[in-house]
């Protein structure tokens, strides 16, 4: 844990806040935390700080705060994400918040299995809780949106054109003929398609709104691959 994410219930006054559950017991197994250790804490959606710890019992700790530090810059990108299976989500959720990305579109697509949006992973708990362990790896505090999105057509020729304004549009398709460009450092819709891209209708549809497709390669990667990778060199 590289930052103790804070909620307003864990404050007992001003400056001193009391850890139950999964985090106490983590700061205590895996970063062996004691008396007067001091802790990077932040408050979601709020500043971070610093954190004295003052006092550690068998079932909780207190610690005094002071947060007076902005959370990290916003990756400037929004992902259309066709919906993977769940457990390949839960690990995406989890590393593109690590990376920053702050609007999530979960789409469908034809080769999107209707069972997946039946995932109880899809439940708003569900997904903040991938969340907050992204924030917590990356010390941030700011919550991406998640949407949920399970019409496409409509989605990408009703919402989609409002979205994507001043913003370069990115397809990830491994039939494209053009690689995709690297280190763009700009406002970015980048969408991925599920295990075996988009079909060519949809590829289409995007374009039609603006969208340019790119390949990464000879080589064909998973989406969770994909994903991390092609983040990874929009913003080289």
């Amino acid at each position: 844990m590289n930052l103790v994410l804070l909620e307003n219930k864990d404050f007992i006054d001003d400056v001193h806040i009391v850890l139950k559950g999964r985090r106490f017991k983590h700061l205590i197994s895996v970063n062996k935390v004691m008396k007067n250790h001091r802790l990077v804490c932040g408050l979601l959606n709020d500043k971070i700080g610093m954190g004295l710890i003052t006092k550690i019992s068998n079932d909780f700790l207190e610690m005094e705060i002071l947060l007076d530090n902005d959370p990290p810059k916003p990756l400037p990108l929004t992902l259309l994400l066709a919906l993977p299976r769940p457990k390949m989500l839960k690990r995406i959720i989890e590393n593109v918040t690590s990376l920053g990305v702050k609007k999530i579109y979960l789409i469908n697509s034809w080769r999107v299995e209707k069972s997946f949006w039946q995932s109880p992973l899809l439940k708003e708990d569900q997904l903040r809780k991938y969340m907050i362990l992204g924030l917590e790896q990356s010390r941030d505090t700011v919550l991406p949106e998640i949407y949920q999105k399970r019409f496409f057509t409509r989605f990408v020729n009703e919402e989609l054109p409002g979205i994507i304004k001043n913003s370069l549009c990115v397809t990830a398709h491994p039939k494209a003929l053009k690689i995709c460009p690297s280190g763009v450092n700009k406002e970015i819709i980048l969408a991925i398609g599920p295990e075996g891209g988009f079909i060519d209708i949809e590829v289409e549809t995007l374009e039609k709104q603006g969208f340019f497709s790119y390949h990464i390669g000879q080589r064909i990667l998973k989406v969770e691959t994909a994903v991390t990778y092609l983040i990874s060199r929009l913003y080289s």
